[in-house]
């Protein structure tokens, strides 16, 4: 897959989510419908800050603000749905404003320590950004059975 590629299965999958979650009340963004206790704005603040803010913004370019502002999304203090959408957006948005500018093939510009996340590094942005696809992609299935859950709505019907 070239980079080209790459980025726009990224934004199909980023869009995914957003189709997801469109059209929700305000109730059914907190409540919780699954045995680990998610909601989906808690999902959405996941993907905000734990992959498109932790692993763009501070790994992939880093970012020192970014760095400094990095905490556990699931943990993010509460919002209503709408600001968890927001968030979410302006998070792709500076992940967006990252990639335009970045060498695939580079090593990342930060790497956290084993305490921050206990893992291998990743060894160039290609990579990076195939971790966030990845992260984007599964959680877009997760939002897709929450959704069908509370409103027997499906982003794919199949016969």
């Amino acid at each position: 897959m070239g980079d080209a590629q790459l980025l726009a299965q990224l934004a199909n999958e980023r869009q995914h989510v957003l189709r997801a979650v469109d059209g929700l009340a305000e109730d059914a963004m907190h409540r919780v419908i699954v045995p680990s206790g998610w909601t989906i704005t808690r999902l959405l603040n996941h993907l905000a800050y734990d992959d498109e803010r932790f692993w763009i913004s501070a790994v992939l370019s880093g970012d020192v603000r970014a760095i400094e502002a990095l905490h556990d999304g699931w943990a993010s203090d509460p919002m209503t749905g709408a600001e968890a959408i927001e968030t979410y957006k302006r998070e792709i948005a500076r992940s967006d404003e990252v990639l335009r500018r970045i060498d695939f093939d580079a090593l990342p510009r930060w790497r956290p320590s084993a305490s921050v996340f206990e893992a291998p590094p990743l060894p160039n942005g290609r990579e990076v950004v195939f971790r966030v696809l990845a992260e984007t992609s599964v959680h877009a299935g997760h939002l897709d059975i929450m959704r069908e859950l509370i409103d027997g709505h499906q982003n794919l019907v199949v016969g």
